[in-house]
Protein backbone atom coordinates (compact mmCIF):
# COMPACT_ATOMS: atom_id res chain seq x y z
CA UNK A 1 0.00 0.00 0.00
CA UNK A 2 1.35 3.19 -0.89
CA UNK A 3 2.18 5.99 1.65
CA UNK A 4 -0.76 8.36 0.30
CA UNK A 5 -3.29 5.03 0.98
CA UNK A 6 -1.50 4.94 4.19
CA UNK A 7 -2.44 8.75 5.58
CA UNK A 8 -6.13 9.15 3.40
CA UNK A 9 -7.87 5.85 4.93
CA UNK A 10 -7.77 7.35 8.53
CA UNK A 11 -8.46 10.68 7.38
CA UNK A 12 -11.63 9.04 5.39
CA UNK A 13 -12.94 7.20 7.96
CA UNK A 14 -12.48 10.41 10.31
CA UNK A 15 -14.26 12.64 8.14
CA UNK A 16 -17.13 9.68 7.65
CA UNK A 17 -17.31 9.98 11.04
CA UNK A 18 -17.53 13.46 11.38
CA UNK A 19 -20.12 13.37 8.76
CA UNK A 20 -22.35 10.96 10.38
CA UNK A 21 -22.43 12.84 13.95
CA UNK A 22 -23.39 15.86 12.36
CA UNK A 23 -26.11 14.31 10.28
CA UNK A 24 -27.56 12.82 13.03
CA UNK A 25 -27.46 16.14 15.04
CA UNK A 26 -29.61 18.01 12.74
CA UNK A 27 -31.51 15.52 12.92
CA UNK A 28 -32.01 15.46 16.39
CA UNK A 29 -32.09 19.32 16.68
CA UNK A 30 -34.87 18.88 14.14
CA UNK A 31 -37.07 16.49 15.42
CA UNK A 32 -36.90 18.26 19.22
CA UNK A 33 -38.13 21.33 16.95
CA UNK A 34 -41.26 19.45 15.44
CA UNK A 35 -44.80 19.64 16.95
CA UNK A 36 -46.46 16.81 17.21
CA UNK A 37 -49.30 16.82 14.53
CA UNK A 38 -52.95 18.08 15.66
CA UNK A 39 -54.29 14.24 15.79
CA UNK A 40 -50.75 13.46 17.86
CA UNK A 41 -51.81 16.13 20.03
CA UNK A 42 -55.47 14.98 20.38
CA UNK A 43 -54.48 11.22 21.08
CA UNK A 44 -51.54 12.67 23.87
CA UNK A 45 -53.88 14.87 25.51
CA UNK A 46 -56.70 12.47 25.51
CA UNK A 47 -54.37 9.73 27.01
CA UNK A 48 -52.51 11.32 29.11
CA UNK A 49 -54.23 14.57 30.65
CA UNK A 50 -51.57 15.68 32.94
CA UNK A 51 -49.55 16.95 29.48
CA UNK A 52 -52.52 19.68 29.89
CA UNK A 53 -51.01 21.30 33.37
CA UNK A 54 -47.56 21.77 31.94
CA UNK A 55 -46.84 25.69 30.80
CA UNK A 56 -46.86 26.51 27.48
CA UNK A 57 -43.24 26.11 26.53
CA UNK A 58 -42.39 23.25 28.81
CA UNK A 59 -45.56 21.24 26.07
CA UNK A 60 -43.48 22.15 23.32
CA UNK A 61 -41.11 20.96 24.54
CA UNK A 62 -42.11 17.89 25.70
CA UNK A 63 -44.13 17.01 21.84
CA UNK A 64 -40.63 17.38 20.28
CA UNK A 65 -39.04 14.92 23.11
CA UNK A 66 -41.79 12.59 22.30
CA UNK A 67 -40.87 12.92 18.86
CA UNK A 68 -37.22 12.05 19.17
CA UNK A 69 -38.67 8.93 21.59
CA UNK A 70 -40.47 7.77 18.99
CA UNK A 71 -37.63 7.76 16.42
CA UNK A 72 -35.06 6.46 18.42
CA UNK A 73 -37.42 3.59 20.36
CA UNK A 74 -39.32 1.03 18.70
CA UNK A 75 -42.40 -0.76 20.62
CA UNK A 76 -42.67 -4.03 20.85
CA UNK A 77 -45.57 -6.18 21.03
CA UNK A 78 -46.12 -9.18 23.18
CA UNK A 79 -48.88 -12.15 24.02
CA UNK A 80 -50.87 -11.21 21.25
CA UNK A 81 -50.55 -7.15 21.52
CA UNK A 82 -50.76 -4.80 18.17
CA UNK A 83 -49.16 -2.34 18.87
CA UNK A 84 -50.64 1.19 17.80
CA UNK A 85 -50.10 4.77 17.55
CA UNK A 86 -51.60 5.75 20.61
CA UNK A 87 -49.86 2.91 22.46
CA UNK A 88 -46.63 4.61 20.93
CA UNK A 89 -47.60 8.00 22.06
CA UNK A 90 -49.30 7.59 25.26
CA UNK A 91 -46.21 5.75 26.54
CA UNK A 92 -43.89 8.22 25.31
CA UNK A 93 -45.54 11.44 26.81
CA UNK A 94 -45.02 9.90 30.13
CA UNK A 95 -42.04 9.02 29.77
CA UNK A 96 -40.71 12.21 28.29
CA UNK A 97 -42.57 14.07 31.49
CA UNK A 98 -39.36 12.93 33.45
CA UNK A 99 -36.82 15.19 30.87
CA UNK A 100 -39.12 17.52 29.38
CA UNK A 101 -36.94 20.18 31.04
CA UNK A 102 -33.78 18.40 31.78
CA UNK A 103 -30.68 17.75 29.69
CA UNK A 104 -31.34 14.21 30.36
CA UNK A 105 -31.83 11.84 27.80
CA UNK A 106 -32.75 8.30 27.60
CA UNK A 107 -29.39 7.16 25.61
CA UNK A 108 -28.80 3.59 25.76
CA UNK A 109 -32.91 2.49 25.29
CA UNK A 110 -34.00 1.33 22.14
CA UNK A 111 -36.96 -1.06 22.96
CA UNK A 112 -40.11 -0.90 24.93
CA UNK A 113 -41.85 -4.57 25.23
CA UNK A 114 -45.63 -4.24 25.67
CA UNK A 115 -47.35 -6.82 27.37
CA UNK A 116 -51.53 -6.86 27.37
CA UNK A 117 -51.53 -6.69 31.01
CA UNK A 118 -49.55 -7.96 34.11
CA UNK A 119 -46.87 -10.31 33.27
CA UNK A 120 -44.52 -13.03 34.66
CA UNK A 121 -41.13 -11.79 35.39
CA UNK A 122 -38.45 -14.53 35.81
CA UNK A 123 -34.89 -14.23 37.92
CA UNK A 124 -32.28 -16.17 39.84
CA UNK A 125 -30.98 -16.46 43.03
CA UNK A 126 -27.41 -18.06 44.21
CA UNK A 127 -27.24 -20.07 47.17
CA UNK A 128 -23.72 -21.07 46.69
CA UNK A 129 -24.58 -24.56 45.74
CA UNK A 130 -27.91 -24.16 43.49
CA UNK A 131 -29.48 -21.77 41.35
CA UNK A 132 -33.02 -20.75 41.93
CA UNK A 133 -35.56 -19.92 39.37
CA UNK A 134 -38.14 -17.24 41.13
CA UNK A 135 -41.24 -15.98 38.44
CA UNK A 136 -43.25 -13.14 39.89
CA UNK A 137 -46.28 -10.86 38.56
CA UNK A 138 -45.64 -7.73 37.31
CA UNK A 139 -46.35 -4.15 36.28
CA UNK A 140 -43.76 -3.53 34.37
CA UNK A 141 -39.65 -4.25 34.32
CA UNK A 142 -36.75 -1.33 33.74
CA UNK A 143 -32.95 -2.47 32.50
CA UNK A 144 -30.52 -0.19 33.00
CA UNK A 145 -29.82 0.11 29.58
CA UNK A 146 -32.96 -0.89 28.26
CA UNK A 147 -35.38 -2.25 27.20
CA UNK A 148 -38.32 -0.83 29.23
CA UNK A 149 -41.24 -3.90 29.71
CA UNK A 150 -44.40 -2.61 30.60
CA UNK A 151 -47.83 -4.00 30.77
CA UNK A 152 -50.41 -1.92 28.19
CA UNK A 153 -53.55 -2.22 30.85
CA UNK A 154 -51.57 -0.49 33.32
CA UNK A 155 -49.96 2.05 30.91
CA UNK A 156 -52.83 3.35 29.84
CA UNK A 157 -54.42 3.43 33.29
CA UNK A 158 -51.63 5.66 34.84
CA UNK A 159 -52.10 7.95 31.99
CA UNK A 160 -55.39 8.73 32.06
CA UNK A 161 -56.02 8.81 36.04
CA UNK A 162 -53.50 11.72 36.96
CA UNK A 163 -53.96 11.60 40.36
CA UNK A 164 -54.44 8.16 42.03
CA UNK A 165 -50.36 8.00 42.75
CA UNK A 166 -50.04 4.77 40.74
CA UNK A 167 -47.77 5.34 36.94
CA UNK A 168 -45.74 2.13 35.89
CA UNK A 169 -44.44 4.36 33.35
CA UNK A 170 -42.91 7.12 35.06
CA UNK A 171 -41.84 4.28 37.74
CA UNK A 172 -39.82 2.50 35.26
CA UNK A 173 -38.55 5.57 33.44
CA UNK A 174 -37.41 6.65 36.73
CA UNK A 175 -35.51 3.50 37.05
CA UNK A 176 -34.34 4.51 33.53
CA UNK A 177 -33.07 8.14 34.52
CA UNK A 178 -31.43 6.68 37.89
CA UNK A 179 -29.60 4.30 35.60
CA UNK A 180 -27.65 7.03 33.67
CA UNK A 181 -25.19 7.21 36.55
CA UNK A 182 -24.20 4.37 36.28
CA UNK A 183 -25.72 2.59 39.23
CA UNK A 184 -29.67 1.93 40.28
CA UNK A 185 -29.80 2.91 43.51
CA UNK A 186 -31.65 5.86 44.06
CA UNK A 187 -28.98 8.33 43.60
CA UNK A 188 -29.21 9.86 40.19
CA UNK A 189 -26.76 12.38 38.09
CA UNK A 190 -28.15 15.43 40.21
CA UNK A 191 -28.33 19.36 38.59
CA UNK A 192 -25.46 21.84 38.48
CA UNK A 193 -25.54 23.30 41.73
CA UNK A 194 -27.42 20.46 43.64
CA UNK A 195 -25.29 18.81 45.90
CA UNK A 196 -25.07 15.37 47.28
CA UNK A 197 -25.48 15.73 50.65
CA UNK A 198 -28.60 17.84 50.56
CA UNK A 199 -30.16 14.91 48.01
CA UNK A 200 -29.12 12.44 50.22
CA UNK A 201 -30.78 14.05 53.64
CA UNK A 202 -33.97 14.52 51.92
CA UNK A 203 -34.16 11.22 50.16
CA UNK A 204 -32.78 9.13 53.52
CA UNK A 205 -35.14 11.41 55.65
CA UNK A 206 -38.57 10.67 53.60
CA UNK A 207 -37.25 7.20 53.37
CA UNK A 208 -37.28 6.36 57.13
CA UNK A 209 -40.43 8.40 57.48
CA UNK A 210 -42.36 6.05 54.82
CA UNK A 211 -40.31 2.59 56.70
CA UNK A 212 -41.61 4.18 60.02
CA UNK A 213 -45.12 4.52 58.75
CA UNK A 214 -45.24 1.57 57.61
CA UNK A 215 -44.53 -0.21 60.46
CA UNK A 216 -46.64 1.48 62.77
CA UNK A 217 -49.70 0.52 59.83
CA UNK A 218 -50.53 4.22 59.02
CA UNK A 219 -51.24 4.93 55.31
CA UNK A 220 -48.64 6.48 53.25
CA UNK A 221 -48.52 8.91 50.95
CA UNK A 222 -46.17 7.81 48.84
CA UNK A 223 -46.52 3.93 47.64
CA UNK A 224 -45.64 1.20 50.27
CA UNK A 225 -43.75 -0.61 47.28
CA UNK A 226 -41.39 2.40 47.65
CA UNK A 227 -40.10 1.24 50.98
CA UNK A 228 -38.51 -1.62 49.59
CA UNK A 229 -35.42 0.25 48.90
CA UNK A 230 -33.53 3.44 48.23
CA UNK A 231 -34.34 2.49 44.27
CA UNK A 232 -37.98 2.05 44.05
CA UNK A 233 -38.33 5.17 46.88
CA UNK A 234 -36.43 6.86 44.53
CA UNK A 235 -39.19 5.93 41.24
CA UNK A 236 -42.24 6.14 43.38
CA UNK A 237 -41.33 9.51 44.81
CA UNK A 238 -41.20 10.78 41.32
CA UNK A 239 -44.87 9.12 40.41
CA UNK A 240 -45.85 11.09 43.19
CA UNK A 241 -44.17 14.22 42.43
CA UNK A 242 -45.95 14.26 39.43
CA UNK A 243 -49.48 12.94 40.61
CA UNK A 244 -49.73 14.96 44.14
CA UNK A 245 -47.65 17.35 44.13
CA UNK A 246 -49.45 19.40 46.72
CA UNK A 247 -49.55 17.09 49.35
CA UNK A 248 -45.35 15.86 48.87
CA UNK A 249 -44.75 19.27 49.09
CA UNK A 250 -46.71 19.63 52.66
CA UNK A 251 -45.50 16.34 53.75
CA UNK A 252 -41.98 16.06 52.70
CA UNK A 253 -40.90 19.56 51.24
CA UNK A 254 -37.31 18.88 51.43
CA UNK A 255 -38.06 16.14 49.54
CA UNK A 256 -40.14 17.85 47.12
CA UNK A 257 -37.78 20.56 46.53
CA UNK A 258 -34.88 18.21 45.84
CA UNK A 259 -36.77 16.81 42.92
CA UNK A 260 -38.29 19.73 41.75
CA UNK A 261 -33.80 20.63 41.51
CA UNK A 262 -33.26 17.54 39.73
CA UNK A 263 -35.99 17.78 36.96
CA UNK A 264 -36.36 21.79 36.63
CA UNK A 265 -40.29 21.47 37.22
CA UNK A 266 -42.26 22.43 40.15
CA UNK A 267 -45.96 20.54 39.28
CA UNK A 268 -47.42 22.37 42.62
CA UNK A 269 -47.70 25.55 40.60
CA UNK A 270 -48.71 24.11 37.72
CA UNK A 271 -52.68 25.72 36.82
Amino acid sequence: MSPWLILAVPLLIAAFLLYRGQVRKRRRQALLAAPLTHEQRAVVERLVPLVKRLPGDLQIALEGKVNLMLDQVTFRGYNGVEVTEEMRLSIAAQACLLIVNSPAWYDTLRNVLIYPSAFLAGHETHDGTFVHQHSHGTLGESWARGPVVLSWDDALHGGLNMHDGHNVVIHEFAHQLDALSGHTDGIPILRDGQAYAGWEKAMLDAYHHQVDRLERGERTLIDPYGATNHEEFFAEAIVTFFEKPHDLCREEPALYAQLAKLLALDPAQWT
